[in-house]
């Protein structure tokens, strides 16, 4: 056990170990505290002898971050089987009492025994106030491997007292669960739990602490951002590496007065300059290439959405596409029932977009179409478009645009498409399937698995900071009158449908890599780094669990008796699927196979696809033209009108354009304090298999990314947003 009080002792500095004795004796603990055990092996007396004493060398380790030591008072206690030491106050000086804060953050504890043995209890968190940790052994055990009654009752205790302090909350009807920041609140008033903050909080959905902050577009919902634990907020360095990353631009932006110009744009060469020192390789390509065909096509395999096309056999009802019409882009040699049939020809359909509501941005109605893209696979390897309808509702008003229209027709349909891949990519591929599933994980394994439990010490890396960056985004990006509301077409209350009407339709097959690629026909197509990447880093991921999983669960009772493992899926099933069973998301899980797949898809979603999805997102949206995020004018339902003044007239306005690529500067620049995927500097597995297999896993990914920086090399345009050094573990901007 381990004793923080926070009044300071003005005569002894803190020190980092000490000595305790221990003896049989009952234990006591004290009043209103949140105990969390540390449980001795081979302390245990026979009762027939008489008590002895045995001295036990502790060794405490603060971590690395920035104001982590404590001027508080710390003593720690060994309890056993049988008895436990006296409490005893460490009081050698050394970095991890000297100056801090009130917050104290361990990293871990070695106690040495008599015989020499060294036991390792990882501790791995920030104490606040005055409180009392108890630690178990680094040994991860799952609940049917522990039979004494100490330890059940310490599980329960811990699960007990987390799931008081993360609460789940409904944010809007067809959401997944997230975290209720308001409950914080109590943990002022309410020493028994070890997690505190110190000051009251407004809940995050009350908008009363909405607010602008100067040189900022948008209101902040600041309660919600004050408030929160210390164990799942930003460290200082990750928070000022943020503010470094979000002040500079936006006040630069608001100096040139760009924020706040209203109406369009005079030329396109303009929107070169707004970002004129964020220049990239990539981003620059784009400018240059971005109304060519052949590179329209290319995002749809390497850009921040590439999980859109799905491959056809025949062509849906909805989408009348002939062959004359396509003849002159198919060439002499083939036609469109060939090319249907040689499995050439994909779709992507934006129906999601039919419904979705509307909004206003700068007082000017905005506008929203569903397009059909339909794309071909020609000789040369190449993925162009074929035709393109704007609407779902095929007709005399919803022209089937074609490469072989006017200039500015076909560059404007294609737009049309952009600014839909824009509407889907950020609320459903992005925000929806990382984001707010990845918060739904985190908070089920923080509520359902207790410290010990060997898929907690797996998953934890994984959850680092996702509470927080999504805690961020709804009291910036989601609240009223947030930057949502100021740069999208549907505004806030298109983002609630989109996300809603998205979970409703997604399923455990797009969740996993492996099978959504195989159920949308697209594992054959050249030059699909994501695909080629992706499968890799699924395969070095699923490796890895699967030793892990193999050691701890050796048959299927071992996974069906786990009740905790249980409670942790069926939670995972109510609140993130919502007990959708269409879904196909587990309730229950019977066999380690199932849950070596569940947790390889919750390992990639969390760090690879997000980084797919995320890192590349001002490379191709800087050049607005590229990722409009709103369309001023209808679409068009007749073909010969577009000029380039419609299209400007089109396009976003200036303030509008500058607010988007703001927040796509933002997310694409993860802040310091970074650790890519299979960094594992918390010890949280102590056993010597564990730490091989991470080893393995470490390895392996070391010769993934060799791989991709070698084909990179021959790339006109390298893809690395899935080269593992630049993948985060976890969802953490």
């Amino acid at each position: 056990m381990i004793h923080k009080c926070t009044c300071p002792c003005p005569q002894t500095p803190r020190p980092c170990s000490a000595t305790a004795q221990l003896s049989p004796a009952r234990r006591s603990p004290p009043p209103r505290r949140c105990l969390l055990e540390s449980s001795l092996p081979g302390t245990s007396l026979p009762p027939s002898l008489p008590p002895t004493m045995a001295v036990y060398s502790v060794c405490v380790t603060t971590g690395p971050y920035l104001m982590a030591g404590t001027l508080d008072n710390i003593s720690v206690t060994l309890l056993g089987t049988c008895g436990e030491s006296p409490k005893q106050r460490l009081d050698r000086l050394g970095r991890d009492f000297a100056a801090g804060s009130d917050s104290w953050y361990c990293s871990f504890i070695c106690v040495k025994a008599p015989n020499g043995t060294c036991t390792q209890f990882p501790c791995y968190q920030w104490i606040e106030g005055y409180c009392t940790i108890e630690l178990r052994p680094g040994t991860a055990t799952t609940i049917c491997q522990d039979s004494l009654p100490l330890l059940l009752d310490h599980r329960r205790r811990e699960l007990q007292s987390r799931q008081e302090c993360y609460r789940w909350k409904v944010y809007a009807p067809g959401f997944p669960g997230i975290i209720d920041v308001s409950n914080f609140e109590e943990m002022e008033t309410d020493k028994k739990f070890a997690l505190t903050k110190t000051a009251p909080c407004t809940d995050q959905g009350d908008s009363s602490g909405n607010q602008y902050l100067p040189g900022f577009p948008m209101k902040i919902d600041f309660p919600s951002l004050l408030h929160m634990d210390p164990n799942i907020r930003y460290s200082a360095t990750k928070t000022v590496s943020l503010l470094f990353n979000a002040i500079p631009a936006s006040l630069g932006m608001k100096l040139r007065g760009l924020l706040d110009r209203k109406g369009s744009w005079k030329k396109l060469d303009d929107i070169r300059n707004i970002f004129w020192c964020h220049k990239t390789v990539t981003s620059e390509y784009v400018t240059e290439h971005w109304c060519e065909d052949p590179f329209f096509g290319y995002q749809y395999l390497n850009g921040v959405n590439p999980v859109m096309l799905h491959c056809l056999s025949s062509l849906p009802s909805k989408l009348p596409v002939t062959n004359d019409m396509v003849a002159p882009s198919l060439g002499p040699d083939t036609c469109l029932q060939t090319e249907l049939e040689r499995g050439n020809v994909f779709l992507a359909d934006y129906w999601i977009l039919e419904e979705a509501p509307v909004h206003c941005l700068n007082g000017r109605q905005q506008y929203v179409a569903a397009p059909l893209c339909l794309l071909w696979l020609n000789p040369q390897g190449a993925l162009v478009p074929l035709a393109i309808q704007l609407s779902q509702n095929p007709g005399p008003q919803s022209p089937i645009f074609l490469p072989t229209d006017s200039y500015w027709d076909w560059l404007l349909a294609k737009t049309w498409v952009r600014n839909s891949e824009f509407l889907v990519h950020e609320h459903n591929t992005h925000f929806l399937c990382t984001h707010l599933l990845c918060e739904a994980f985190s908070m089920a394994t923080l509520r359902q698995l207790p410290l010990c439990h060997p898929v907690y010490k797996l998953l934890l890396p994984h959850t680092r900071y996702t509470l927080q960056v999504n805690t961020i985004a709804r009291a910036t990006l989601l609240n009223p009158d947030g930057l949502v509301d100021h740069v999208t077409s549907g505004g806030r209350q298109g983002l609630l449908y989109l996300i809603s009407t998205g979970l409703a339709h997604f399923t455990y097959t797009d969740f996993c890599l492996p099978d959504s690629l195989r159920a949308r026909g697209v594992l054959t197509i050249p030059n699909y780094h994501y695909r080629d990447d992706g499968l890799k880093i699924w395969a070095a991921i699923q490796s890895f669990v699967s030793e892990i999983v193999g050691y701890y669960y050796p048959s299927d009772a071992s996974v069906q008796r786990d009740t905790e493992l249980q409670a942790w899926v069926g939670e995972i099933f109510a609140q993130a699927f919502l007990g959708r069973e269409s879904s196909g998301f587990p309730q229950r899980l019977c066999t380690p196979g199932e849950l070596v797949k569940f947790l390889t898809a919750i390992i990639f979603n969390c760090s690879a696809q997000h980084a797919a999805v995320n890192s590349g997102q001002h490379d191709f949206g800087a050049w607005m033209p590229n990722t409009p995020s709103s369309m001023r004018q209808p679409p068009p339902q007749t073909k010969g009108t577009a000029t380039l003044e419609s299209y400007l007239d089109t396009l976003p306005e200036v303030n509008v354009t500058c607010n988007n690529l703001l927040l796509f500067w933002l997310v694409s620049q993860e802040p310091k304090d970074q650790r890519p995927l299979g960094t594992y500097p918390d010890q949280h597995f102590t056993e010597e298999a564990p730490r091989r297999s991470i080893a393995a896993f470490q390895n392996r990914l070391a010769q993934i990314s060799q791989e991709i920086r070698e084909r990179n090399q021959g790339l006109v345009l390298p893809y690395a947003y899935l080269d593992p050094p630049v993948i985060e573990n976890s969802v953490s901007i």
